[in-house]
C-alpha cells in the first residue's frame, strides 16, 4: 500500500462513517422519532414475510419511482446482508438524483441479530 492508497482509504472510510448507519443507530433513530425514510430494496415476498417497521418496499424495478423517497429527510436503505450491494447501489442510485440517503450496515439480517422489532 502507497500514500495513494491510503489517501484513497481516508477518502473511503471518511464516506462511509458520514453515509452509513449500523443498527443500534438505527433503532435509536426511531426511538427519538428522527424524522428518517427507511426503504427495503428486497424482493417484495422478502418484505413481506418481514421488514423493519415503517419501511417501505422499493426493490430494483422500482427504483425510477422515486415518489417514495423524500428530499427532506435522510432515506436510509437496506437490502439482505452485509454482502448484499443492493442497498450500496440504491444509495449511489438515488443520491444521483439529489436524496440525502444513508445505507444499513449490514442490511436486515444486522437488524434482525439485535433482536429488533420486525413486522410483516
Amino acid at each position: 500500500m502507497n500514500i495513494t492508497d491510503t489517501n484513497k482509504a481516508v477518502e473511503y472510510f471518511k464516506g462511509k462513517v458520514e453515509f452509513s448507519t449500523g443498527p443500534v443507530e438505527l433503532k435509536h433513530m426511531l426511538d427519538v422519532d428522527e424524522d428518517i425514510n427507511i426503504i427495503d430494496v428486497r424482493y417484495p415476498v422478502d418484505f413481506a414475510i418481514g421488514h423493519i417497521p415503517g419501511s417501505i418496499n422499493l426493490p430494483s424495478d422500482q427504483w425510477d419511482n422515486l415518489e417514495s423517497l423524500s428530499l427532506d429527510k435522510t432515506n436510509v436503505v437496506y437490502c439482505y446482508s452485509i454482502v448484499c450491494h443492493l442497498g450500496a447501489s440504491a444509495a449511489l442510485h438515488f443520491a444521483g438524483y439529489g436524496y440525502p440517503v444513508m445505507e444499513l450496515d449490514g442490511g436486515f439480517d444486522e437488524w434482525k441479530k439485535h433482536d429488533f422489532p420486525i413486522v410483516s
